[in-house]
């Protein structure tokens, strides 16, 4: 059999992106769980969202709601793996809130990857529907998840500067980017490298709430890593807001270090390699300190091979922070293609700081190594934007859901 032309080896290769699971950077399962979650007792219909709603134990009616808003993905939240994520991890979050008599209300998105704005309508829309069906006058518990956070953030923040009565007296944001969120320039230059091929990794992180999160974001290959407009433009819309909701207590977590130890990741090595024919060469380096650091070398289907090379940034991925297996869901979705189109490829470092610990807790800026590292547990608590936080004991998974950051909460629930 003759050996397929190469625009045949990129139509082979696109119709294989295009099958089966996509390339997409997210935290939480992949696959749907075997078990389905129960029904819930109220579902919502919401501008831009829909609400999943179970009942504390005891609790006939709404009583005392919890607002917990879903992150960044791409497509529709879905309650299967919402469930799985806070109820079947390392600590059954929603059974504890409802042991506690809490009405949990999942909050869910049309489009995780659309504007945090956008979907800051849903959020607005949700709490006054909980304010309309609860009994009683128990103040509401709202926040998030990585996006979540900064979606009710904002959304708060809105309702109060319309001089609406949100009724909130805690407000929670759970390894949330309050300072910008890190995918690395390689992924993102790989994910623009194949898009005629397939766009929808591209797709992911060119959407508004990946421009939005990210303290730097390419639109191109080949593009200058930056701020995004659509950043810059967020952060004013926040500063217009008044930044924070003043009305409620503000507490966040995160799920990286406080005391300023990075993930043990080396600047400048190799994370992602190529191995099968169509991807050989294509190699994925961390981010190294110093202007020219190349993160990546590109090569899909065709002869050339093309480096990125960044300006000079702190040495991100190994930050103490929230991790996301960025290069391991990118190796492990191109080996689900059949061996025949040469898409082998191998995760040498499957996982890489997305959350620095100081963002999630709104103490520093990203944009300095020292920063970076600073050891949060010995700073002035007041420093941060946050009334009280709290860090993992580890550098651990974004938005893990752990006793020790969902018991720190729950203690803090307004009675």
């Amino acid at each position: 059999m003759p050996e397929p032309t190469e625009e045949q080896a990129r139509q082979q290769i696109s119709e294989a992106l295009g099958a089966g699971r996509p390339i997409v950077l997210a935290p939480g399962p992949r696959e749907l769980p075997a078990e389905a979650p129960p029904a819930p007792d109220e579902e919502w219909e919401l501008p831009n969202g829909m609400a999943w709603v179970y009942r504390g134990e005891g609790n006939e009616r709404l009583t005392r709601p919890v607002i917990l808003a879903d992150g960044f993905n791409s497509g529709p939240s879905e309650l299967p793996f919402s469930w799985e994520f806070l109820e079947n991890g390392p600590y059954p979050f929603i059974s504890e809130l409802r042991r506690r008599g809490r009405d949990v209300v999942l909050l869910g998105f049309r489009e995780r990857s659309a504007s945090i704005i956008d979907n800051a309508q849903a959020a607005q829309a949700a709490v006054q529907e909980a304010i309309s069906r609860r009994e009683g006058d128990a103040p509401l518990v709202v926040g998030g998840f990585s996006m979540g956070g900064l979606v009710t953030r904002y959304a708060l923040a809105d309702l109060e500067r319309k001089r609406m009565n949100h009724q909130t007296a805690l407000y929670f944001s759970y390894d949330s980017p309050h300072r910008g969120a890190w995918i690395p320039i390689g992924l993102q230059a790989f994910a623009h490298y194949i898009r005629p091929l397939n766009a929808a990794f591209s797709d992911q992180m060119n959407s508004p709430a990946a421009q939005q999160l990210l303290w730097q974001h390419i639109s191109e290959w080949n593009g200058k890593p930056e701020t995004h407009e659509d950043r810059t433009n967020f952060l004013a819309a926040l500063r217009r807001v008044g930044d924070w909701p003043n009305i409620p207590r503000k507490i966040g977590v995160a799920n990286g270090a406080g005391d300023g130890s990075g993930q043990g990741i080396r600047p400048g090595t190799l994370a992602f390699a190529g191995k099968g024919l169509a991807v050989v060469g294509t190699k994925l380096y961390t981010q190294g300190s110093g202007d020219g650091q190349l993160v990546g070398e590109l090569r899909v289907v065709t002869i050339p091979k093309h480096e990125i090379r960044t300006p000079a940034f702190p040495e991100m991925d190994g930050a103490p922070g929230g991790t996301l297996e960025g290069f391991g869901i990118l190796a492990d979705a191109l080996n689900e293609k059949p061996p025949i189109l040469g898409l082998k490829s191998e995760a040498v470092l499957r996982a890489h700081c997305f959350v620095p610990a100081v963002s999630a807790v709104a103490i520093r800026d990203i944009d300095d190594q020292a920063k970076l590292h600073v050891n949060i547990n010995g700073l002035d608590p007041s420093e941060s934007e946050l009334d009280e936080f709290k860090v993992a004991s580890q550098n651990e998974a974004h938005t893990l859901v752990t006793e020790e950051l969902c018991g720190w909460i729950i203690e803090r629930l307004p009675q």
